[in-house]
């Protein structure tokens, strides 16, 4: 494991993993006593081994078949969540180890797995652009609508492009047999008039003979957000879900036929809309008194507020016994589009347009994508039990552009990225033994117009041009299960994305660059290798795992202080990684689980130099440890008490990059109690104890616009009836 910095952080990370590693190893012994063997299917929905996931392997497989650090979100987790607040990651950053602190916002800038960026599927279906990433992909539907949450740590190839940190996959709620309606409804508040929120959900499912339909609609209206001394938090520059409205519908409509209903033809619909409401405008903070940024009312600047507008329509096939072997078969579009706040900053001048330091302009990335997946599997090929084959072929079209929208100017140009991926897999089960195999094989091509760069960029003309990417990716890996309880495994594998297209093409500032010769868009390839094991007993669990991941032209990111905006830094990137996860059943009403992650990552100061810079918390979240407390204390009634902790870290001390992230603790509280006829109530407290604390993201930024504090308490009250 790499050092840190400081021998005082590095101190206390020993001592904090020394604590992790005790809290999994009492966990263990505390089993391996135990008399009760009794398993509590309920609480096990995370992290039992039988649990199948379909993300990353296409067909269903048990988790202790996969070389790899899977976690499963259950939908009890995800409910918990919303309780709590309806920011759509939060539940992330709670549940899995290595995601890093959500950011209470529209955009997820900063939030990474184990990291580096990670693909988001809803159903499969990409929520990210490979060539723009937005940061806005965690806000794509209610989250109302999900059963299931399906994480694949660490760098794959599986999904196609942009799983360089792993691979999240939100699953849609699946109807059950008969006709069953749910009526949601959530009231928040910090105390203040204008801090009050509320949400609407209606879910309908209906299941009868071939048949099945899934219906769900929400509205969601947020009011602003206070931190723990009653301030007014500000408004993120990239957007916020403060002050806003959120419309959701979703509808699934699904049949089976053919002899003994092998076949399966499926519609999917998704629309939704995030839109702020413009009753604020923000004021910039100062970092240097600690002042954070707040937020005053009055009219945001420009005439338009923020959106995130994501539809999406999905059609899927699936046959199970199409030549001896399971056919699936998606085709898919999605039309994402998202708009910023508006800003005066320097990049958006122009002397053409309006004077210099009085031009109002805000931006708008649209993304349209279609494509379509495949893959059939065959089990007991050659007649050998337990060797299976997989192969398929993927393939995508998307274009994406970023517009200064009041202006009507290019900032990005329009970028086409087609693609075509057949890839095969092999795995055999030898008793205790499973082995797995495959490879993808990426062809890709990104096409971009000639275009000229704004007026900040000296309106330099850039030749357009198409580049190809062709990259083998494979993977290789073993599980070897000991017992019935315990198994361990050993992989390797290779992620491949794009970086951020659009940073280098909007920042060209000196003339002569033609698109195909710009060093900053060659791809990212990530080389994984990884070991860990799982452990159930009849009333525990335990995991654990070590990771490194590798890329030779890596990306991390730092601020331009001048526009506060992203630069994107091309070079060798290396992260280690340690994830440990343990849980414990007292009894059927009192159970405790808990997390623990830490992650190091490297670039170099200089080019061609050594890798001794410390990646910062906009790529690498600091040292996380998470508890959660569950208990039944009468027949109808339960707690959840969770605890998340990051800890300080102070790295690059005297050099470029400097950075010092302060440690913290937060406390959540709901309670649910279930009056029967009349439905289930839950009190949520987030923040119990109304911290006062600044966002990491921010503490690792240098804006002052970007000073931005963390919400206190809130309390909230939601009512659930089914019928």
């Amino acid at each position: 494991m790499t050092n840190p910095i400081s021998a005082r952080s590095g101190a206390a990370a020993r001592t904090h993993l020394s604590m992790a590693v005790g809290l999994v190893l009492a966990t263990v012994a505390a089993s391996a006593a135990a008399q009760d063997a009794n398993t509590h299917a309920a609480h096990q929905d995370a992290i039992n081994l039988d649990n199948v996931i379909v993300t990353g392997t296409r067909a269903p497989k048990a988790v202790d078949r996969i070389p790899g650090a899977v976690s499963i979100v259950s939908l009890q987790e995800v409910q918990n969540s919303l309780s709590l607040t309806e920011d759509a990651t939060a539940v992330l950053s709670r549940t899995i180890p290595g995601y890093s602190e959500s950011t209470q916002a529209l955009t997820n800038s900063g939030e990474t797995l184990r990291g580096r960026i990670a693909l988001r599927l809803f159903d499969g279906i990409p929520q990210t652009s490979p060539l723009r990433e937005t940061n806005r992909a965690g806000s794509f539907t209610d989250l109302g609508v999900i059963g299931r949450i399906e994480v694949v740590n660490g760098p794959s190839a599986a999904e196609g492009v942009g799983a360089a940190g792993g691979i999240i996959n939100y699953i849609s709620k699946t109807p059950e047999e008969g006709s069953h309606t749910s009526v949601n409804t959530r009231w928040s508040t910090q105390g203040r008039d204008d801090s009050d929120g509320w949400k609407v959900g209606v879910t309908f499912g209906h299941k009868e003979d071939a048949y099945d339909l899934l219906l769900a609609t929400s509205f969601v209206d947020r009011g602003m957000a206070y931190d723990g001394k009653g301030r007014k938090i500000g408004m993120r520059g990239s957007g916020t879900i403060n002050d806003s409205e959120a419309k959701n519908l979703f509808l699934k409509l699904g049949t089976n036929f053919g002899e003994a209903d092998m076949q399966r033809l499926q519609v999917s619909v998704s629309r939704f809309n995030l839109t702020g409401k413009g009753n604020y405008t923000g004021v910039i903070g100062d970092r240097a008194n600690n002042v954070t940024s707040t937020s005053v009312h009055g009219t945001p600047l420009g005439a338009k507020t923020e959106f995130n507008d994501f539809n999406q329509l999905a059609l899927s096939y699936s046959h199970s016994d199409f030549f001896g072997g399971t056919l699936l078969a998606d085709a898919y579009r999605a039309d994402q589009h998202m708009r910023y706040p508006a800003e005066d900053g320097k990049d958006r001048q122009d002397p053409l347009l309006a004077p210099l330091g009085t031009l109002i302009d805000q931006s708008e990335v649209n993304s349209d994508k279609k494509g379509f997946r495949t893959s059939w599997t065959r089990g007991g090929l050659f007649n050998v039990d337990g060797l299976e084959l997989r192969v398929g072929v993927d393939q995508v079209k998307d274009t994406t552009d970023q517009r200064l929208a009041l202006t009507n100017r290019v900032w990005v140009p329009p970028m086409e990225y087609s693609s075509s991926a057949p890839y095969t897999q092999l795995s055999w089960d030898i008793g205790d033994l499973t082995l797995s195999g495959g490879v993808r094989r990426e062809s890709g091509e990104l096409h971009v117009d000639s275009y000229t760069t704004t007026y900040y960029n000296n309106r330099v003309f850039v030749e357009g041009g198409t580049l190809k990417y062709r990259q083998t990716l494979p993977n290789a890996g073993l599980v070897y299960r000991f017992t019935d309880a315990l198994s361990a495994y050993a992989s390797y594998s290779e992620g491949f994305s794009l970086p951020n297209v659009g940073i280098p093409l909007r920042n060209i500032n000196k003339p002569g660059y033609k698109v195909d010769g710009i060093l900053d868009l060659q791809p990212i390839i990530v080389e994984n290798k990884e070991i860990g094991f799982n452990w159930r007993g009849g009333n525990a669990s335990a995991s654990a795992s070590y990771y490194r991941s590798y890329s030779e032209l890596g990306v991390s990111l730092s601020t331009d202080p001048v526009t506060g905006d992203f630069v994107m830094n091309r070079g060798p990137v290396r992260i280690n990684g340690i994830e440990l996860t343990g849980s414990y059943d007292f009894s059927d009403d009192l159970k405790l689980s808990a997390l623990y992650s830490h992650i190091v990552g490297k670039t170099w100061f200089t080019k061609n130099g050594p890798l001794d810079k410390r990646m910062g918390a906009n790529d690498v979240s600091p040292d996380k440890i998470g508890m959660n407390l569950f208990w039944r204390f009468a027949p109808q009634a339960d707690l959840n008490l969770g605890a998340t902790t990051l800890l300080a870290r102070t790295i690059n001390q005297g050099r470029s990059g400097a950075e010092h992230t302060s440690g913290r603790t937060l406390l959540d509280l709901s309670v649910n109690y279930d009056t029967g006829r009349f439905g289930k109530l839950t009190l949520g407290l987030e923040n119990l104890l109304n911290k006062q604390y600044i966002l990491t993201t921010s503490e690792a930024s240098n804006a002052n616009d970007d000073w931005m504090a963390g919400r206190g308490r809130v309390i909230s009250l939601s009512h659930n009836i089914a019928f």
